[in-house]
């Protein structure tokens, strides 16, 4: 947005900081919510304090590094109100899960170190934060985030203390973060209808078995060396002789893997889905769907520990679950695989649009960080952290209200220019 975008829509946007901001209780740090915004929103390369304040009229870098950076404000309630506004405004398919990076210099930058960077693609310095959006065809937008605090600062007080990490905060995988912030939307009135996620959640059992002892269905992309049962296979036990401890059901077969399993059934086994509408045409590939039970040491356990909660009694069967498989027309092999948790006679149309629709957590990110400047965020602080993000968060609710009102339906709105998904996604 240019400075004269800006200006016209500046109305709009007092009344949406009015809004999201309530629980700010000072008018002059809710003004300077509104210029920090309006900084985010301009056009300009670097989205960091110093250089917003230079292209803002009104804008003061010193009281801008004050507000995001040493003030009190808590970002939680601002959070709450965005996610409370927003998921009724998008209406959403499901929930997407993901995390992202931001690359950093040394090791000083709250919760920085050496691990998996997926902006580089590589092993580099960086913070790593999970964020769960509400997503839909059409719109999407953050809910929550949560830092990920690496194993290293879990007990260094030098840099916990410089940095201002709660004490109560420590290290925590990125599949229970996601957990708690389903546990935190939930607290606040808010459901997921379903849960979709990549591989890097969608491998974990204990992830998923988190979200179906919370009620959450999913529809989560795997590795294709998952194994699995076939659903119609049942353990058997051997006959008790009468001594020692009766033999305990098991699988007999050894599992395969899903990508075995879908070798097996050939590509004539496949058929053609279209999904969605894309921007050069009709989206679709071929799939194959399945009933099947995830295998392994892990999957068994989970399976045990539900089933005897309570004094109950496990029979060894392992939970059933779709499968289902992508294997493009031009391809030598499948290329997708996903296991959900929806019930059995969900349409398989409905399952690719699920497994699918994650695309927008990535076209988020794209806009969070290269038109709002979230990784932008120069300081080192926990409070300035969380402060930023919350304010890119608005930012981008922001925009994606003016996108979804009816009279910014135009695709040369400067609302929409990046809102168009590519064919690849």
């Amino acid at each position: 947005m240019d400075a004269h975008e800006v200006n016209r829509a500046r109305a709009t946007l007092a009344l949406f900081v009015a809004d999201v901001f309530s629980s700010v209780p000072r008018k002059d740090q809710r003004a300077k919510g509104d210029c920090y915004l309006r900084g985010l929103m301009l056009d300009g390369r670097r989205k960091s304090i110093q250089p917003m304040a230079e292209r803002l009229p009104d804008g003061n870098e010193q009281n801008l590094q004050q507000f995001v950076n040493q003030s009190t404000w808590d970002p939680v309630p601002v959070r709450r109100r965005i996610a409370e506004r927003m998921v009724p405004r998008i209406g959403p398919d499901a929930w997407a899960v993901d995390d992202v990076s931001f690359p950093k210099d040394g090791k000083m930058s709250v919760a920085v170190a050496h691990q998996y960077c997926g902006a580089l693609g590589k092993q580099a310095n960086c913070q790593v934060a999970v964020s769960v959006h509400a997503v839909s065809d059409t719109a999407s937008c953050p809910l929550q985030w949560r830092l990920f605090v690496p194993q290293e600062w879990a007990d260094d007080a030098v840099r916990r203390q410089k940095t201002g990490i709660p004490q109560e905060v420590g290290h925590r995988e990125k599949w229970r973060l996601a957990l708690d912030i389903f546990d935190e939307l939930a607290g606040w009135g808010l459901v997921p209808p379903v849960v979709v996620a990549d591989a890097g959640y969608g491998q974990n059992a204990d992830f998923r078995e988190g979200l179906t002892g919370r009620g959450i269905g999913y529809v989560v992309a795997i590795r294709s060396d998952v194994t699995v049962h076939p659903h119609d296979v049942r353990p058997t036990a051997p006959a008790w002789s009468g001594n020692g401890r009766r033999p305990q059901p098991r699988y007999r077969d050894k599992p395969s893997s899903v990508a075995a399993l879908a070798a097996c059934h050939g590509r004539q086994a496949f058929t053609e889905v279209t999904w969605r509408e894309g921007s050069r045409g009709p989206m679709r590939s071929r799939f194959l769907v399945l009933r099947v039970r995830p295998a392994g040491v892990r999957s068994r356990r989970l399976a045990q520990a539900a089933a005897t909660a309570g004094h109950g009694h496990w029979d060894g069967v392992l939970p059933e679950v779709t499968l289902l498989v992508e294997w493009p027309e031009d391809a030598e092999a499948p290329t997708g695989y996903w296991l959900s948790s929806l019930p059995a006679g969900t349409p398989p149309a409905e399952l690719v649009r699920l497994a699918k629709i994650r695309w927008r957590i990535e076209h988020d990110y794209r806009e969070l960080k290269h038109g709002l400047g979230l990784d932008h965020f120069e300081g080192r602080s926990w409070t300035g952290w969380h402060h930023h993000v919350t304010l890119v968060t608005a930012a981008h609710a922001f925009l994606t209200e003016q996108r979804l009102a009816p009279k910014a339906d135009t695709a040369d709105s400067p609302f929409t220019r990046s809102s168009t998904p590519s064919r690849t996604c």
